[in-house]
């Protein structure tokens, strides 16, 4: 049967069998992900949460903090940062989010008298803004947990995610066993690299991310008091949290300072401010990613949007947040699987030292004296 197919169609066909079963594979993950979401979510949060949180957990346990005690002083500063992070976040949108949405229709209107209808849709959006938010927000939370209401789900995944970063942080050390004896046979070891490679993807993406996302929300914040623009703090605000979903955030939030700009201060502010935009954006790209990022798995810029693409598809809001450190997870599955094939395969036959070719036998000279005879 072999010998009825050519080569490079066997080729094709093994490489059709693998990706088949990879789609499958992939497939039957997502739908476990969907029946199981519930449980899912507060585990992939409290994943992250533990990424972003054991630099601050370690040096604690360096200090000669039990170890349950340094996890539940971590959970307890997370906790307090997060709580007044969010409590400024929500005050500055609260404050001018009023501000931000009059100064969105004025915007549309001077569009509509200079473009005619072009400027219709954005008007209506401003108009109709919180019930369009309210409607998007109800489908995306129902895509994650059903059966409760928006702020019950909130609470209750937010009290399991922070109890799961406890557990993780105080158990990280048993992780490498845990994974050790989740292997069959001797791969243990190899299942202990891969997820060791995947947490540092992701610690150093939640890492990077996040400090990042404080420069652009300062430099923008600054630029745009200097600029005067009215709702500054809160279009800062929605920068800061608009980071965390890579180029779509940052376009967002930009787009949205700079309508609230045009609106208020007329186009030559509005040009300033999508200038101070742009400047932030070419800081962060060319020089704040590869600086802090550099350690991290890189992906194309095509890759992080097919990825939000997806989770926005899959679980809304959540999954465009959730889809680029899965990404950066898998990436780094796949480079850990590739370094130990190019370290089996790639070395060459000469590093075993010259072929010293067939034995020759045994020295007819040896062993006789050369002053015999």
């Amino acid at each position: 049967m072999q010998t009825l197919l050519p080569e490079p169609v066997r080729r094709l066909a093994a490489w059709c069998v693998v990706l088949l079963l990879v789609a499958g594979v992939g497939a039957v993950g997502l739908w476990l992900i969907g029946t199981f979401r519930t449980a899912v979510t507060p585990v992939l949060l409290a994943l992250l949460g533990t990424a972003l949180l054991g630099p601050m957990y370690r040096r604690l346990v360096k200090m000669r903090v039990h170890r349950s005690l340094a996890a539940g002083l971590t959970c307890v500063a997370v906790l307090a940062v997060v709580g007044g992070a969010t409590y400024i976040v929500v005050s500055a949108l609260v404050n001018s989010g009023d501000q931000i949405v009059a100064s969105l229709r004025q915007a549309a209107k001077g569009l509509t008298e200079h473009f005619g209808s072009a400027g219709t849709s954005l008007d209506d959006l401003a108009t109709n803004a919180k019930e369009l938010l309210g409607k998007f927000g109800g489908t995306a939370a129902s895509g994650v947990l059903s059966g409760l209401s928006v702020v019950g789900e909130a609470i209750a995944t937010a009290v399991l995610a922070l109890l799961l970063i406890f557990f993780f942080l105080r158990d990280s050390e048993k992780a490498s066993g845990f994974a050790r004896s989740l292997a069959p046979g001797s791969s243990g070891e190899l299942v202990e690299a891969m997820g060791r490679r995947a947490f540092e993807a992701v610690e150093g993406f939640m890492r990077g991310t996040t400090f990042i996302a404080f420069i652009d929300a300062v430099c923008i914040t600054v630029g745009l008091l200097i600029l005067r623009v009215p709702g500054a703090l809160g279009l800062g605000a929605l920068v800061f949290v608009g980071a965390y979903i890579p180029y779509l955030g940052a376009f967002l939030s930009g787009a949205v300072a700079v309508l609230v700009a045009l609106a208020d201060r007329g186009w030559v502010i509005a040009l300033w401010a999508l200038g101070v935009v742009l400047a932030v954006q070419v800081l962060e790209g060319h020089v704040l990613q590869p600086m802090i990022q550099s350690r991290t798995v890189q992906m194309h810029p095509a890759v992080v949007m097919l990825a939000i693409t997806a989770g926005a598809g899959v679980a809304g809001i959540l999954g465009m947040l959730l889809a680029v450190p899965v990404t950066a997870a898998a990436f780094g599955v796949i480079g850990e699987l590739r370094t130990r094939y190019e370290s089996e395969v790639g070395t060459p036959p000469s590093a075993a030292g010259p072929d010293p070719g067939p034995d020759p036998g045994p020295d007819p000279g040896a062993g006789s004296d050369p002053r015999a005879g």
